[in-house]
């Protein structure tokens, strides 16, 4: 699938690397990058749709910045970034299906403009197959268009990447170095720890050359932009860096040695969160793709390398493994949402990796047989994700649906806002509720038991219990209401309607 008329003109039509002129005279790759970012848009208007409701983190992000609900508690690994991302939209407007649409838009500029940097290294056909695979990933497109940091790390690394390595090559180009800042501040604005792993190789080639100070000064300061509110917040509401780091390690289970290769796996089914993860793998059709990526980019290394072209491919490729690295090896749980910054790296040597499949074969026949095998395999990997996607949607929409039945059961109770809610999924569904959400106790305790009693004698205030659970002591003598199919504890003070 590489570019034809592309490797005519360079002299080497296995590899898919352009001349080494950092920049060619002519975005040739421009209307191609368009056309996948403009489908990988469409895909996640029509597939993931714009009336799925917002999930968990989704509603503690977009409440921050609401004007409809109250914030819910930020617990301590969690960014800024992501809220004033969506603040454009959720500032003035609590409509889910148009806070879809901004973001699924958002993502498809954003994916066409951090694959465009790298059109001085890729030639056109190997980077708009590359971001046609990532975009064509059912974590992808279902992350596009989610008020998620994730995939805004990745959009950030593939930005950042591509403008470091043009500012290596050529010192005058003043948009690789704002590149690099702009990705930097992105990715640390969005998840700041997630950052530091990402540029890691980067850093480790700034200080191994003492020709790049400026860019290790423009790296650290992107960086260092990007998480300034995150550290500042540290002081302000965590007591110090140091214990916001320690309280965030607690609410992950604690960071440290946790093999979470299989938990990953595991997640590849459609899970959007695997905590615990128990049960089985999914079919070996769903994850074959996971285990074929890293093959398919050694490939693309190993051709690079030989082609003298070494650094395009292996630096995106460091990226993405020290970006894995603590998803894989450093927590005790799995999100597929965790790897996606490794996946958008990755896709780079693949897609050089598969271009060289397919242009390898030295008669015409073998090149016909090899692209004819290579749309095949690409086309059951398509058929694989938009069957894990459906599967993703409809069971998120299901349990969104669920929270949004639990608030209007509150509202027919009198739980109308001002309102308070306490207990089993009291966050998400305080969100569909308009209500504020506080607990006594876990990763999102930010109140104490007397505090809550004192509220319930001016706001409306109910604790939510699963089927059979039992409500904390200071509710087990309040009027006790079914909600869609959870149980509501009341206040007293609550004055209930039917």
């Amino acid at each position: 699938m590489a570019d034809g008329s592309n490797a005519a003109t360079t002299g080497v039509p296995r590899t898919g690397l352009p001349p080494r002129a950092p920049r060619p005279r002519r975005a040739r790759g421009e209307p191609r990058l368009g056309a996948v970012a403009a489908a990988f848009t469409l895909a996640q208007l029509v597939l993931v749709r714009p009336d799925l409701g917002l999930g968990w983190d989704e509603t503690v992000y977009v409440s921050q910045v609401s004007g409809h609900v109250p914030a819910a508690y930020f617990s301590a690994p969690r960014s800024r970034g992501i809220s004033l991302l969506v603040a454009p939209i959720a500032s003035w407007s609590d409509s889910t299906a148009l806070l879809r649409i901004y973001l699924a838009v958002l993502s498809g500029l954003a994916l066409y403009l951090a694959l465009r940097v790298w059109r001085g290294h890729f030639g056109p056909g190997v980077l708009a197959l590359a971001g046609a695979l990532f975009a064509s990933l059912w974590v992808t497109l279902f992350y596009g268009p989610e008020a998620m940091p994730n995939y805004w790390v990745a959009i950030g690394a593939l930005a950042c990447v591509g403008c470091f390595l043009r500012a290596c090559a050529n010192a005058r180009d003043r948009a690789a170095w704002w590149g690099v800042f702009a990705g930097a501040a992105l990715m640390a604005g969005m998840r700041p720890m997630d950052a530091v792993y990402v540029v890691l190789p980067l850093l480790a080639l700034c200080l191994l050359s003492p020709r790049r100070p400026r860019l290790l000064v423009v790296l650290a300061g992107g960086l260092a932009a990007g998480a300034g509110e995150w550290v500042v917040e540290a002081y302000t509401s965590y007591g110090g860096l140091a214990q916001r780091l320690s309280a965030a390690s607690a609410v992950q289970g604690g960071l440290g040695w946790h093999l979470a290769v299989v938990d990953q796996l595991r997640s590849l089914g459609g899970r959007t969160l695997c905590r615990p993860c128990t049960g089985s793998a999914p079919s070996p059709l769903v994850t074959l793709w996971w285990f074929a990526l890293p093959v398919l980019a050694v490939l693309g290394a190993v051709v690079a390398v030989r082609a003298r072209r070494a650094l395009p491919v292996l630096l995106p490729g460091a990226c993405a493994v020290t970006a894995a690295v603590p998803y894989l090896f450093l927590i005790g749980y799995a999100a597929p949402r965790f790897l996606l910054p490794a996946y958008a790296l990755l896709a780079l040597p693949v897609a050089h990796g598969l271009a060289h499949l397919v242009t390898a074969p030295a008669h015409r026949a073998g090149r016909i047989l090899a692209a004819g095998l290579v749309a095949v395999g690409l086309a059951g990997h398509l058929a694989v994700q938009y069957v894990v996607l459906e599967h993703t949607v409809h069971s998120s929409a299901a349990s969104r649906a669920e929270w949004a039945r639990t608030a209007a059961a509150l509202h027919a109770r009198g739980v109308r806002p001002p309102c308070l809610l306490s207990g089993y999924d009291a966050v998400p569904v305080a969100f569909y509720a308009g209500c504020g959400s506080a607990q006594t106790k876990g990763h999102d305790a930010s109140t104490t038991v007397a505090e809550l009693k004192r509220a319930a004698q001016h706001t409306s205030l109910a604790v939510l219990a699963p089927p059979g659970g039992r409500p904390p002591a200071y509710a087990r003598a309040w009027p006790k209401e079914r909600v869609g199919t959870l149980r509501a504890y009341l206040a007293p003070g609550v004055r209930q309607g039917r």
